[in-house]
């Protein structure tokens, strides 16, 4: 049977120096969770984009987050951090097997995340996760060695019981923990429920270009809960 939490107690397992895989905009982010990452203070996070991210890496990094972000495109403000990709050395020079003349090739091994931090449409309460046509989530659960998982609701029943709703869904297995968060990918959208604000992700925009405007909007995102916006 599962037992959720409350988004503060799920992010509180999240340690800093972990490495955090993360969605992009349109694929489940988790807002909710990171407002209250922020809220906690949290420190010394390295980030991966899975394979890009904008906002969410955005807020993280800005709010001070972040020590080390590996992303390979941030369309919004893009601050500036040091790439984890970069800094890694467990990496060594190869020779490509099947190339008939000398054509070496960069080896290393997988990334695994410490946390896949991801917002979902719904649970069931065996703790399986529907996430639809969004492949990266599960790529993400895969990878890591735990999922942290927002979702809209829970429902009855089995969502592993179906075979359309089988085929959507990431198994319990990957699954390390779930928190109930309405509206959690807001101001994004998340899937079929509901679409991104643009005129909240504009209002961003606008306040982000300067240190002071990105303040002043973070203030507000703390003390605005996404149910009310």
């Amino acid at each position: 049977m599962l037992i959720t939490v409350s988004v503060e107690d799920l992010v509180a397992t999240i340690a800093p120096g972990d490495l955090v895989a993360i969605p992009p905009d349109y694929s489940g982010v988790a807002m909710a969770a990171t407002r209250a990452l922020v809220a906690r203070g949290l420190r010394g996070l390295r980030l991966i984009a899975v394979p890009t991210s904008g906002l969410q890496a955005d807020v993280m990094i800005g709010a001070g987050l972040v020590a080390e972000k590996g992303v390979p495109f941030m369309p919004l403000r893009g601050l500036l951090g040091t790439d984890i990709l970069a800094q890694r050395e467990d990496w060594r020079v190869g020779c490509n097997p099947f190339a008939t003349g000398d054509d070496p090739i960069v080896l290393l091994p997988a990334i695994r995340p410490d946390v896949a931090l991801f917002h979902a449409p719904k649970a069931d309460r065996e703790g399986n996760v529907w996430i639809g046509r969004r492949r990266e989530l599960a790529t993400m659960a895969h990878a890591a060695r735990r999922a942290l998982v927002t979702v809209e609701h829970i429902v009855d029943g089995s969502l592993m019981d179906d075979e359309a709703s089988a085929a959507g869904s990431l198994p319990a297995l990957y699954v390390g923990g779930i928190a109930i968060a309405p509206r959690g990918a807001w101001p994004l959208g998340c899937q079929d429920l509901y679409d991104a604000d643009e005129a909240a992700l504009a209002r961003y925009a606008t306040a982000a270009r300067t240190e002071t405007g990105f303040a002043a909007w973070l203030a507000d995102f703390m003390r605005l809960p996404a149910e009310a916006a």
